[in-house]
């Protein structure tokens, strides 16, 4: 199996011969051979993300082992034959390996102190308006795996994109906002009088929706076998089916009972055609956010893989590409125009009336998370299928703080 960095490599390979078919299409070249050029092209990056996918996969996979080994007691880390002196538990462990036998064998297989245990973690962690009879909280490595795995499903969920808060209560926050970029300073004269400029403050209100994996069923056999690691097809299942929701709803979400989304929330740069997107469009979206905001370290565009597909063959007026690969050894990302991107597939297409681009400021965007993933188990409902049904519940706002931070680009 090749390395990270020779699938890096041969990335760096697959772009300079799709380039190179590009540079082969001049204004005299036939239609035709226009066409399979371009095919040619798009598999050659087709080619490239399936490697790039790869690589994430075993960057995580990388990741994940570490972790383990990291967490795993049973690995030895060194001669322990010397005593056999006996490590307590911590209250976290203690009640991480009380929720396992839970999952597998329900309330009714516990110990009295083992129920003990869980009904004492869900007593201190219940907050307003979350319904937690019958299930029971997360342990703390559960729910920090939980994020992690949600994070995949879409880059509203990435602290490195937007930026993220977590409460233990879902209260709600109120968040003021300001946007004073149109004041400017004044020149007075000697024993003149200073002129009123009020800051116009507002509000931001960040909620607590509640989303819901809806039933994850596992057959009886499955909870049983203890050489499966039920936690993690658990809480992976659950992730996706959040995750997806959502990223949605952190990007296109109207507001209405859900979050507003940064794609709802932005204000709007026009694009110059309604079915393509131009190196213009790009520089004209840029320069629509003031650039206080762009030297901001979040600053980046966000698009679809479809957006992207296409800006990845534009060039400057000096002949260069506005896409940049990754740097495979020095690690800096894929850029366009400079700026690191992040691809939504909540995103919509280049096409009238839709929204393609978003640029900006992206730690505007709060994303509002109550660190309690509650877990209900159902026993009866699904005993006559020797299957037994797991429901997570997570509650999670998102607003954008300041809207002259982020723009997107409107298609006539």
């Amino acid at each position: 199996m090749p390395t990270i960095l020779e699938m890096r490599e041969k990335q760096q390979t697959l772009v300079a011969s799709a380039r190179a078919l590009l540079a082969d299409i001049k204004d005299d070249t036939a239609e035709a051979r226009v066409a399979e050029l371009e095919t040619q092209h798009d598999a050659a990056m087709a080619e490239f993300d399936k490697l790039e996918a790869r690589i994430k996969r075993e960057e995580a996979a990388e990741e994940r082992e570490r972790a383990l080994n990291e967490a795993d007691s049973r690995r030895p880390v060194a001669d322990t034959r010397a005593g056999d002196k006996k490590v307590e538990k911590t209250a976290d462990e203690r009640y991480a390996e009380v929720f396992r036998s839970f999952l597998r064998g329900g309330r009714s297989s516990l110990s009295v102190e083992e129920r003990a245990i869980l009904k004492a973690v869900e007593e201190r962690g219940q907050s307003v308006g979350t319904q937690t009879q019958g299930g029971y909280l997360v342990p703390g490595v559960f729910m920090a795996e939980l994020i992690k795995s949600l994070k995949a499903w879409g880059p509203m969920l990435d602290p490195g994109v937007t930026r993220r808060l977590d409460t233990a209560s879902g209260a709600t926050i109120t968040m003021p906002s300001m946007n004073d970029t149109a004041n400017v300073g004044a020149l007075i004269g000697e024993n003149q009088q200073v002129s009123v400029s009020e800051i116009a403050f507002g509000t931001k209100s960040l909620d607590a929706y509640k989303y819901t994996s809806g039933v994850v069923l596992i057959s009886d056999e499955l909870l049983q076998d203890a050489v499966m690691d039920v936690e993690g097809i658990v809480r992976d299942a659950m992730a996706e089916r959040i995750g997806r929701i959502a990223n949605t709803h952190l990007t296109t979400g109207d507001g209405a009972s859900k979050p507003n989304g940064i794609v709802t929330a932005a204000g709007t740069q026009a694009a110059a055609g309604a079915a393509a997107i131009t190196l213009d469009d790009f520089i004209n979206l840029e320069h629509s956010v003031d650039p206080a905001y762009r030297s901001d370290p979040s600053v980046s565009f966000m698009f679809n893989d479809a957006t992207l597909k296409a800006a990845r063959k534009l060039k400057d007026l000096d002949g260069n590409y506005i896409w940049q690969q990754a740097d495979a050894r020095g690690g800096a990302p894929a850029t366009l125009l400079g700026y690191r991107y992040s691809i939504n597939q909540a995103i919509a297409d280049i096409g009238t009336g839709n929204k393609s681009v978003v640029f900006g400021a992206m730690n505007k965007y709060a994303v509002r998370m109550v660190m309690e993933f509650a877990m209900k188990r159902l026993v009866e409902r699904y005993a006559d299928y020797g299957q037994v049904g797991l429901i997570g519940f997570m509650r999670m706002d998102g607003e954008l703080l300041d809207t002259a931070a982020v723009k997107t680009l409107l298609h006539p």
